[in-house]
């Protein structure tokens, strides 16, 4: 490698030097939100779990559609989810919603070691009392608002923020312009001690042996294209032909004309840093810099999978538009599609469309987008947070028993 330009010093220095105001945790750890999640982890206590949210403002809904029969990586995948999303830091506290005492307290275990309040309402306790378990809940989840009332945003390093990044109803835009120009964010975010982290294995079919290069040591390459194998080998298990459903029509009606075009583009999200390992889907992220999820191949599921990682933000890249966005991690959404862009003013929280007609540096594109990140970090509201567009959702692997 050359010597770093005077330019790249200057650049390095700002992004050791960034920061945003967050809620620090006990854990060390830094929250963007501010936020007391009510959990239910089985579809029996979804209602009551619904109830205690909507009286309680301040709170944050997730309910877990199934939670029993499951078994292997399934049930595996299931738990890791549940306790990474209670421990993230956007989370203040947690109220766990159930019905065995047993099952809610190992969960509210795994959460506990992260150093924050947590609290469990269950139908055990309230002799399947449904109503009873409600007013409960109610009652905990107050406290724990007021409580979490009470917690100041202070300085904090950029360092100690981890990134999902995610494409959805990519376009020709998406791999020219609004994917690397996230990318050049992952390496500002990772070059000053940051994490990110991206998924969707499939979207690496064609592409996996350019990402594989870029692996730390040649083991993680060899993960990397084991992962991809894998997904592709369980598709054509059970007869499915990946042309024509990824790409996928809206991708197609964009511009993209192979899986290969579509995988180029997506990996482009990544910048150019070292990736540093595969994770599972869910898993905590094992330290700073850029790490690949094995998971699923469609927004809402690997979302969700970042944010049980620890990912406190989502910087999101769409072409034709994609109204998803998080329901925990609050979710900037960054389009290169000028039609997109005027179409969607309530939706795309970036313009990057000067990076792709050449009216923008994409040096100085990348250094705006960066200062919005931490101004959303910071609290300012994203259009998603603003709409109420938060959602989630939990990946399956399996039959249930």
């Amino acid at each position: 490698m050359g010597r770093p330009t005077v330019e790249t010093t200057r650049r390095r220095r700002k992004q050791l030097g960034a920061e945003f105001a967050g809620f620090l945790r006990p854990d060390r750890s830094a929250g963007v939100r501010n936020t007391v999640l009510v959990l239910s982890v089985l579809g029996l206590t979804g209602a009551s779990a619904r109830r205690i949210a909507r009286q309680v403002p301040g709170t944050t809904l997730m309910s877990l559609p199934v939670g029993r029969g499951q078994f292997g990586e399934d049930r595996a995948m299931m738990r890791r989810m549940l306790v990474g999303l209670g421990r993230n830091p956007n989370a203040a506290a947690v109220l766990l919603v159930g019905a065995d005492r047993l099952r809610l307290d190992a969960i509210a275990e795994g959460i506990a070691e992260a150093g924050k309040p947590v609290e469990t309402v269950a139908l055990d306790d309230c002799h399947e009392d449904n109503l009873a378990m409600s007013e409960r809940g109610v009652r905990v989840a107050a406290q724990l608002v007021r409580d979490a009332s009470r917690l100041r945003r202070q300085p904090l390093p950029a360092s100690l923020l981890r990134l999902g990044i995610e494409c959805g109803h990519t376009d020709a835009t998406s791999g020219i312009a609004a994917n690397p120009l996230v990318g050049r964010v992952v390496d500002r975010l990772v070059d000053g001690g940051g994490s990110a982290v991206f998924g969707e294995t499939m979207e690496w079919l064609g592409a996996e042996e350019v990402l594989a290069a870029r692996a730390a040591t040649p083991e993680i390459g060899r993960q990397i294209v084991a992962a991809v194998l894998r997904r592709e080998a369980w598709a054509a298990a059970y007869g499915e032909d990946l042309t024509g459903n990824n790409p996928g029509q809206e991708n197609i009606r964009g511009g993209l004309s192979s899986i290969e075009e579509k995988s180029l583009g997506a990996i482009a999200k990544g910048g150019s840093s070292s990736v540093r390992g595969v994770v599972p889907h869910g898993a905590p992220l094992p330290g700073p810099g850029l790490w690949v999820m094995e998971g699923p191949a469609f927004s809402p599921p690997s979302v969700s999978g970042f944010v049980a990682a620890g990912a406190q933000m989502v910087l999101f890249t769409t072409g034709a538009g994609n109204s998803y966005c998080d329901a925990l991690a609050p979710t900037v959404k960054v389009s290169a599609n000028p039609a997109t862009i005027r179409r969607l003013a309530t939706q795309i929280d970036f313009d990057g469309s000067g990076v792709l007609d050449g009216t923008h540096d994409p040096e100085a594109a990348a250094d705006a987008l960066y200062a919005q990140l931490l101004d959303h970090a910071s609290g300012s509201a994203t259009w998603g947070e603003v709409l109420d567009e938060g959602e989630y959702a939990f990946a399956r692997v399996g039959a249930d028993f």
